[in-house]
This record gives structure tokens, C-alpha cells and sequence, in this order.
């Protein structure tokens, strides 16, 4: 029939994911753009909003492996290319990398993961002639990519150099191998629930960790799995769980959670009952807080604010928490962008961050309230060393040291001045995927 004739062909299933899977992480790559920026909000690729929910898992499986692999697919392209990655035609390294990882880690037929990058090729204006030696290099790496991989088994080539050197030189050669083989690992979904963690653990198909953190391997939507729409529970790091429960009892206590969006440990400090009041400077971030907590039943007082400019209430708080802005390398494992976009010049523009909104929390803090500063940071800058400058500048602070008990038994996780460090390679598991941890830093400090 005539319609049919001109009818535009169906395209290839499977190749919308991968064109958005290249166009994210040539956004990272070469215009320095957060997976965050480029995956919600006003920023979001426009093109999202066209993929079925099974397209939009395997694109962020596609984007976080590259990234979570780079160094090492570095290694293997320049192995199998003559002249290198074509630098005029971004499009051609976006399809050699994402090729190159489907047939490496991934469970995709080495013939589709070939055969979909060179249409991505092919269908780029600059990079459409490179489509035949996408096509080679793509061939070659299914026959000899997994023995070029091994060549380099044990280098750490997936951490920029110069973090992995800061790593090795502040928690050892074998520590820092291991952080960096833990980071090589797509990572569990972590939540906290409100109340009956086995409860959840079971109806999620998870397991419950020490800490009462449920764990399990997401299949799907976060937003379908039972108990989202009821507000029984949020998604949140067992690490990053740790850090508010160190306040003790705060039933009916004055708390002010000073960097607060997303709204995680908000959450967790109203549903211990204190009076909250949550700090952001962002006025997108704390709407989205406003929003976590509806759906959750939580209350708290919302502020769009500079912490470091914000007056505060005259009465001070009973006590406050700092999850300070940082460099964040202790989240690559969820967030592989950050390896990538970081410098090691950001930590110290940090540091001087965290000094200002740790000198004003002083100043908040009720005589005899207790602060409580922690960073998603392994940089020592942003947390040992952070803290005892601040000791050393505000005598009437006093630090009270962390007991074991207070997390769960686990001793590995407490330095030896009583402080909270969280490891990505913390907390092992049979299953990579289940194991393991964000790096995280957690102090408290009592004010005389």
C-alpha cells in the first residue's frame, strides 16, 4: 500500500539508549558535565523522556560502566588503534568506549554491541567516517579485549593518578588496590526504612545489614518497588546512614541540619523525633527535600539559605549536622562521573569551605550541644585534618569519640581518635555488588 511505502523506518531497538548513553558521557568527558546535571532537572537530556524504563536502566548501566572502567578501556582502545581515539570526532570515541564495555562487562551479544556503535557512527555527520574502523576495533576487541584487560589486572588504571596517589600515600599500597577494585563494581540499592528493616528486606528480596540498612540489587524503577508511594522508606547509602545517628536521643531536641538536600538525614532526624530545621542554599534542592518529606509523612522547618550567612534562631540548637559540601570521591562508586571531573586543586577550595561553615556552626550551637560534621569525602583534607584545625582554633569544643557499639560492631570503620572513616572496600560480600561502601567521614564534637 502507498502509506506504507513512504512509512519511516522503525529504528533499531536499542539504539535511542546508546545515542543518549554517548551523548552523556561525551557531556562528562569533554563539556564537564555531572551525570546529576545531565540525568534530572532542567538539565536532563531531552531525550530521556522518550525511553522506556528498561532503555533508561541499560543507558545508565552503559554510561556508569564506561566511566567506572575508563582507564582501563584507555588501555584496551589504545592497544587495538593505531593512531589513537579520532579527537575531532567525539561521537567516535563516545561508540568505541561504549562498544568496547558493552562486550568487555557487559551481557550484550559482542555482534549488537558492535553492530549499534557503528550506526551511531554512521549517523553522526563528523564521525560517520570512522564508521569502518569502529567496526574493526570493535571486531578485534571481542577477540582479544579480555586478555588485554588482564594485562593490566591489579594497576588501578580507573582512578585518575593523582587521587590514586593521594589514596595510596594516606591509607596504604593494599588499602588503596582494594578501594579502587571496589569502585570497579555496579553497587547495591541501599534503604533506609522507617521501622521492620527484615520486614522490607523480605518483601524486597534484600538482606538486612548490621547497621539496619536494607541492601538489594535494583531490577527496575526505584519509584515501583513496594513501599516508595507509601513513604516507608528512602534511598540513602549505609554509610551515609551512620552520621545522623550519632546525635543519641534527640526526642523533642532543637536540630539544625545545615546542608541539607536532598534530605536523607533530615529525614532520619524527624523520624527520631526531633524539631529539624532543614538548610539549603539551593531553592531547586530544597524543593526537592520539601517533596522527599511529603511523600515520606516527616515534618521539618525548610530554609532556602547560605549556611555561613544564615543568622539563626538567638536560643541556638541543641545540636547541628554538617554533611558539608565536598569533593565527593567518596560516592565514585554511585557517581563514576566524579573520578573524572574532579582536580586535586578542588580539595583545598573545599577545605576552606568546610572551615567557614564549621566557625559559624560554633557560633549556633547551645552550650553543651553537640555538632556533628561529616563529608562523602577519603580526602584527609576535608575530614581528620579539617576537624583538628577546628579543634585547635575553638577551645570549647571537645571531641567524644565514637563507640563500636554505635555502629553496629563495626570497629574497622572507627579511627583510632574515635572518629567515623567508611571505605568503599568496607564491607565485603561474596557478591561485589553487594558489598561495600561510601567513603565517608564523621566526627562529633561537644561544645562546653
Amino acid at each position: 500500500m502507498p502509506s506504507q511505502r513512504f512509512a519511516p523506518p522503525s529504528e533499531v531497538p536499542g539504539l535511542a539508549a546508546r545515542r543518549i548513553a554517548a551523548d552523556i558521557v561525551d557531556g562528562v568527558l569533554h563539556k564537564h558535565r555531572t551525570l546529576d546535571d545531565q540525568l534530572d532537572g532542567s538539565g536532563a537530556h531531552p531525550g530521556l523522556k522518550t525511553l522506556a524504563d528498561r532503555d533508561r536502566a541499560l543507558m545508565r548501566r552503559l554510561v556508569a560502566t564506561v566511566l567506572r572502567r575508563l582507564g582501563t578501556l584507555g588501555h584496551v582502545l589504545s592497544r587495538l588503534l593505531d593512531k589513537g581515539i579520532p579527537s575531532e570526532a567525539p561521537r567516535a570515541q563516545s561508540a568505541l568506549l561504549i562498544g568496547a564495555a558493552q562486550i568487555l562487562w557487559m551481557d550484550v551479544p559482542d555482534h549488537a554491541a558492535v553492530d549499534l556503535s557503528v550506526r551511531l557512527v554512521q549517523s553522526d555527520r563528523r564521525a560517520a567516517r570512522y564508521a569502518g574502523l569502529v567496526n574493526a576495533v570493535l571486531r578485534r576487541c571481542a577477540r582479544e579485549g579480555t586478555a588485554l584487560v588482564e594485562e593490566v589486572a591489579g594497576q588501578s588504571l580507573d582512578l585518575p593518578p593523582w587521587l590514586l596517589a593521594r589514596w595510596t600515600a594516606h591509607y596504604g599500597e593494599a588499602t588503596a588496590r582494594d578501594m579502587a577494585l571496589a569502585l570497579g563494581h555496579e553497587p547495591s540499592l541501599d534503604l533506609t526504612v522507617k521501622s521492620d528493616a527484615a520486614q522490607w528486606a523480605s518483601r524486597l528480596h534484600g538482606e538486612t545489614l548490621a547497621t539496619g540498612t536494607v541492601r538489594m540489587l535494583l531490577h527496575g524503577a526505584v519509584t515501583m518497588l513496594p513501599g516508595f508511594a507509601e513513604g516507608q522508606w528512602w534511598v540513602q547509602d549505609a554509610a551515609a546512614a551512620l552520621p545522623a545517628r550519632l546525635f543519641g536521643d534527640i526526642k523533642g531536641k532543637s536540630i539544625a541540619d545545615l546542608c541539607a538536600a536532598p534530605g536523607g538525614k533530615t529525614a532520619q532526624l524527624a523520624l527520631s523525633g526531633a524539631h529539624v530545621t532543614a538548610l539549603d542554599r539551593s531553592p531547586a534542592r530544597v524543593a526537592r527535600l520539601r517533596e522527599n518529606l511529603t511523600r515520606l509523612s516527616l515534618q521539618a522547618e525548610t530554609v532556602v539559605a547560605d549556611a555561613v550567612e544564615w543568622a539563626g534562631p538567638a536560643e541556638g540548637f541543641d545540636g547541628i549536622l554538617i554533611d558539608a559540601p565536598c569533593t565527593s570521591t567518596g560516592t565514585i562508586r554511585r557517581h563514576p562521573d566524579v573520578a573524572w571531573l574532579r582536580q586535586e586543586s578542588d580539595v583545598s577550595t573545599m577545605t576552606a569551605l568546610q572551615q567557614r561553615l564549621l566557625r559559624k556552626s560554633v557560633s549556633l550551637l547551645k552550650p553543651g550541644g553537640t555538632l556533628v560534621y561529616c563529608t562523602c569525602s577519603l580526602e584527609p583534607e576535608e575530614g581528620e585534618q579539617a576537624v583538628a584545625t577546628l579543634l585547635a582554633a575553638e577551645p570549647a569544643l571537645r571531641r567524644v569519640p565514637i563507640e563500636v557499639s554505635e555502629v553496629a560492631g563495626l570497629a574497622e570503620i572507627i579511627t583510632t581518635e574515635g572518629d567515623l572513616r567508611t571505605l568503599p572496600s568496607h564491607l565485603p560480600n561474596a557478591d561485589p555488588k553487594l558489598g561495600g561502601l561510601d567513603g565517608f567521614f564523621a566526627t562529633r564534637l561537644v561544645k562546653s
